[in-house]
């Protein structure tokens, strides 16, 4: 049974992915108030994130709004299951040796420099949504 809180993010989430059967949020209730985790398919965290963590800081703001009106309290955080992306990615794209094509050949490094700047992305993503979490809103 989810309440008005976790339908609510659920739909502005649902509308904002490319995985919507994915998202999953989860509701504690504790002394701080109520903590709404937010999970979301590896490819989507972006989306939801959004530039700067607009994305983000905007529906914490619409749960802020909506607390008000519940007098409760809302914390959201947006949980990072890259790692989970990272070795399906590591796993299933890695191109196996062959007797035709050499190991140290040009296509590997063209591999390895796409693999270094996704890592560098979810480093910074991840980064972002440390530093959002942070936040006491």
């Amino acid at each position: 049974m989810s309440t008005i809180d976790q339908q609510f993010v659920e739909y502005i989430v649902k509308s904002l992915v490319g995985h919507p059967d994915d998202v999953v949020i989860e509701r504690i209730i504790d002394e701080k108030g109520v903590l709404l985790t937010l999970t979301v398919n590896p490819d989507d965290l972006g989306r939801v994130i959004g530039k700067r963590g607009m994305t983000a800081q905007s529906l914490r703001t619409l749960l802020r709004a909506l607390g008000t009106k519940n007098d409760a309290r809302y914390n959201l955080k947006i949980v990072n299951n890259d790692e989970d992306r990272e070795n399906y990615t590591s796993e299933s794209v890695a191109p196996e040796p062959s007797e035709e094509q050499p190991v140290d050949s040009p296509a590997d490094d063209v591999v390895n420099n796409d693999e270094d700047e996704s890592s560098d992305y979810a480093k910074k993503s991840r980064k972002e949504l440390a530093e959002l979490d942070d936040l006491d809103i």
